[in-house]
């Protein structure tokens, strides 16, 4: 078997051509051995680079002033529901490799504890859990991707694969207010990860999608998703004139899937590409920053604003490309890409029901990551395990 980085490297390039990326990872038709993903997971966590290296320096432990403790009072609330056997199966320590094991694939084996065997109160401390966490919007969001995986499931009349409960849920460290703990949930098309430290918190990777992304019958009929981050990024696109527009886009043919940085994508390395904001009229920055926060903003307001901040601070390394057209209804990949935040959108091809050759509006992936080593909170928590376990506690240390 030839090294990984090479197939990556192959894909990017791919991607980058407009080729669709999963052309060489995940050919339609055919699952994907699921150690292709699982080989990567034996490489030490490095995080998304640019130009191979991984900047330093970007991420510092300090106080936000937002308060974390509503999050942590809902973990433990969460915790103390479990039997002894869900918690078992449901808590790992703080720098465990389960943080990396997501999927965003239906079929991936997870951990945890699942919705599917909760009591309805304990489902309920989840909700209060992701509600404390996440935005309202956020926690709506993540609530109509479950019901839409419940419509894929009549539509495929598939419920052993798909459905509203098949999501799990994992705390890794203790919940704490001054200790780095935090929480993931996974399943098919919803991944959150929230890492807290303190009063900071860093909530990457996020994975959303849905297939199909609005239900036009059955129980959950009218639930629609992802509709305003498609359509942002759309008018955002619109607001470039015609020198920015020949920067931005990288293909204006998209015949396949183009998102790079999904499961099992925690080191790859991705280059800038686009349009930088520095290019950008004060009004086109304002757009761009209004597609940046519909996805920063499924956090809680407190520390969606906070990022915000961080962002803003970095927004002339900030880059915006694109593959597809510009229509009305043309089916479009891009990314927001700068040394603090990777955004995807991505059109896909249709997997079920049915299977379709070209991409789609009815199927949407969308990834968050946080580049330069901090996906997971992993740099924070570097820190922290130096400054507060240094010559000693070794245990403590990533492998």
């Amino acid at each position: 078997m030839f090294g990984n980085k090479k197939i990556w490297f192959v894909g990017v390039l791919l991607a980058a051509a407009g080729v669709g990326f999963n052309a060489v990872s995940q050919p339609p038709g055919g699952r994907r051995p699921r150690g292709g993903g699982e080989a990567s997971l034996s490489e030490p966590f490095r995080g998304v680079s640019s130009g191979g290296k991984i900047r330093e320096g970007l991420f510092k432990i300090e106080s936000t002033g937002v308060t974390t403790k509503p999050v942590v009072d809902a973990a433990k609330k969460f915790l103390a529901s479990l039997s002894e056997q869900q918690r078992a199966r449901t808590t790992y320590p703080v720098d465990d490799l389960e943080w990396r094991k997501w999927d965003n694939r239906h079929f991936y084996k997870r951990q945890g504890v699942g919705f599917d065997e909760m009591s309805p109160a304990q489902r309920e401390l989840v909700f209060d859990l992701m509600g404390a966490s996440l935005s309202a919007k956020g926690l709506k969001l993540s609530k109509d991707i479950m019901k839409l995986n419940g419509t894929l499931a009549e539509l495929a009349n598939n419920f052993d694969e798909y459905g509203e409960w098949l999501y799990w849920i994992t705390v890794m460290g203790e919940p704490s207010t001054s200790e780095p703990w935090g929480w993931q949930i996974d399943g098919h098309h919803l991944i959150i990860n929230y890492f807290v430290l303190g009063d900071q918190v860093v909530m990457s990777p996020v994975f959303v999608g849905s297939e199909p992304v609005h239900a036009t019958s059955g129980k959950f009929e009218g639930t629609i998703v992802l509709q305003d981050e498609q359509n942002a990024g759309l008018e955002f696109m619109r607001s470039l004139d015609p020198e920015q527009r020949k920067q931005a886009i990288v293909s204006s043919v998209k015949s396949g899937n183009n998102a790079v940085a999904q499961a099992y994508k925690d080191n790859i390395d991705l280059d800038y590409a686009g349009i930088p904001a520095s290019k950008l009229d004060e009004g086109q920055r304002e757009l761009l920053l209004k597609v940046i926060g519909l996805y920063v903003g499924n956090m809680d307001e407190g520390h969606a604003k906070v990022k915000m901040d961080e962002v803003r601070r970095h927004l002339d390394e900030t880059y915006f490309s694109w593959v597809g057209q510009t229509s009305d209804d043309s089916v479009y990949y891009y990314r927001v890409h700068s040394p603090v935040l990777l955004i995807e959108f991505d059109h896909e091809r249709r997997v079920a029901p049915f299977r379709t050759s070209e991409p789609t509006r009815d199927h949407i992936h969308a990834v968050i990551r946080t580049p330069n080593g901090n996906d997971y909170g992993k740099d924070l928590l570097r820190q922290h395990i130096e400054q507060h376990h240094h010559g000693h506690d070794h245990d403590h240390k990533h492998p």
